[in-house]
C-alpha cells in the first residue's frame, strides 16, 4: 500500500528532531507558519502543469506545499545540514527534485524542465540579485510569488520620484507587474527577523530589458544624485546627446535618475548606443 504524503510537515517539530539551528550567516529564517506557504502557492497559481524554481528549500516547508500542487519542483539549496530535514519533509512527493549548491552561482537556465514559476523565501541579501536573474535568464517563468525583507519589496514596486525607487525598480517593471502583496509577521519565521516582510506577487508582463538598457539603468543609478545628463556623462555618454534624448522624450534636461518612468530607459538606451558603458 503506498502512504500519502502528509498535509502538514510540522517544522518545529522537524527543526528539534534533526536538531537544526537557522544559520543567520547564510540568512536563514525558517518559515514555521504552513498555512502562508499554501498562501504562496495560491498567490503564484502552482498548478500541476507548472515546473516551480523554489530557491533556498530550506527544512522543506514551501517545498513541500509546492510538491503537493506541481507538477515539478525544482528545490536548491546551499546548506547541506538540511539533507536529512529535507528528504523527511518531501518524502512521498515525486515531483520534487533537490539540486544542492549556492543559487547565484548555479546556471538556472539549465534547469530542465524549464521553470515556469518562482516561489520562494528569500534570504534578504541576495532577494533583488535573485528575482533580476530570474527574470533575465529564465524567460518562461510567468509568474512570482516571494518573501522577503518589507523593504526590498517596497524597492521593487516603487514609483518614479519615490527614495525608494532605483535600478532594481526599473528592471522588475519593465517586466513585471505587481499582483498582490501581503504584510508578513515576524513571528511566523524562527529565528524572528529583525525587520518586517511582505510575499509579494508578480506577472510578467514582457521580456526582460535588453542589456543595453540595463547598462544605462545602472550608470544612471551609480549617480543618482546627478542629474540624469551628468550621471551618464560620467559613464562615458555626450551630454549633449542625452539632452536631445531626453528633449525627443518631453523630459526637462535637468531630470534625476529616480524621476523617470521605466518605460523610458529602454527608448533612452535605444537614442543613446554605449551610453551605460565606461569609457
Amino acid at each position: 500500500m503506498v502512504s500519502t504524503p502528509p498535509e502538514r510537515v510540522g517544522t518545529q517539530q522537524l527543526m528539534e528532531r534533526h536538531g537544526i539551528r537557522p544559520d543567520t550567516d547564510l540568512g536563514q529564517h525558517f518559515l514555521l507558519d504552513e498555512n502562508l506557504a499554501d498562501v504562496a502557492v495560491r498567490m503564484a497559481d502552482v498548478g500541476p502543469d507548472d515546473v516551480v524554481l523554489e530557491i533556498g528549500a530550506g527544512l522543506g516547508t514551501l517545498t513541500a506545499a509546492l510538491g503537493r500542487a506541481a507538477g515539478c519542483v525544482h528545490a536548491l539549496e546551499v546548506d547541506p545540514r538540511m539533507e536529512a530535514p529535507l528528504a523527511e519533509s518531501t518524502a512521498g512527493l515525486d515531483a520534487v527534485r533537490v539540486h544542492w549548491g549556492d543559487c547565484m552561482k548555479m546556471d538556472l537556465g539549465a534547469l530542465e524542465p524549464a521553470p515556469t514559476k518562482v516561489v520562494s523565501n528569500l534570504p534578504y541579501h541576495v532577494a533583488t540579485p535573485v528575482l533580476i536573474e530570474t527574470i533575465c535568464r529564465l524567460p518562461e517563468v510567468t509568474d512570482w510569488a516571494l518573501m522577503t525583507q518589507r523593504e526590498v519589496a517596497d524597492r521593487w514596486l516603487a514609483a518614479p520620484g519615490s527614495r525608494l525607487y532605483g535600478g532594481p525598480s526599473v528592471i522588475i517593471q519593465l517586466a513585471c507587474e505587481p499582483r498582490s502583496r501581503r504584510a508578513v509577521g515576524r513571528e511566523v519565521f524562527s529565528p524572528r527577523p529583525r525587520v518586517d516582510s511582505a510575499l509579494v506577487g508578480l506577472h510578467r508582463v514582457g521580456p526582460a530589458p535588453d542589456d543595453a538598457t540595463r547598462a544605462l539603468v545602472r550608470a544612471a543609478f551609480a549617480q543618482r544624485r546627478k542629474t540624469l545628463v551628468n550621471a551618464l556623462g560620467h559613464a562615458g555618454a555626450d551630454r549633449d546627446a542625452v539632452r536631445e534624448a531626453l528633449a525627443g522624450l518631453g523630459l526637462d534636461a535637468v531630470v534625476r535618475p529616480e524621476q523617470v518612468p521605466p518605460a523610458d530607459y529602454p527608448r533612452l538606451a535605444a537614442a543613446l548606443p554605449g551610453a551605460g558603458e565606461a569609457p
